[in-house]
């Protein structure tokens, strides 16, 4: 019965994680307003599970339901609340919205923190 248990709890296990997968997408994010806007735009997006922005790197680690999402609407998602993500450009309307130490060094309202 033992072994019958472990071996369930296995088949499980697998069978979830065939329902996931992960991309690493390079963003344009700043500083930690950057990470908590993409995080939390990214917790209401259907498929998501999590995400993690590196700012060192500006790399999300985002884990999501391939049946539900895939990479490009996770990119999409990004760029609509006015950040780069990978060949995707910022939704311009929302970039200009963001404040000053969010947006890219080299632009002129780029406030350092």
């Amino acid at each position: 019965m033992l072994l019958m248990s472990i071996l369930w709890v296995n088949y499980l296990s697998a069978q979830s994680n065939r329902n996931r997968d992960e991309v690493v997408i390079q963003t344009s994010a700043q500083c930690e307003m950057c990470k908590t806007r993409i995080e939390s735009t990214l917790a209401y997006e259907k498929g998501v599970i999590r995400s993690n922005l590196d700012l060192e790197s500006r790399k999300v680690s985002v884990v999501y339901r391939p049946k539900r999402t895939n990479p490009e609407k996770i990119r999409r998602a990004i760029a609509s609340v006015g950040y780069d993500a990978d060949e995707v450009t910022a939704d311009k309307l929302a970039y200009s919205k963001l404040p000053g130490c969010c947006k890219k060094p080299d632009d002129k309202d780029y406030i350092p923190h």
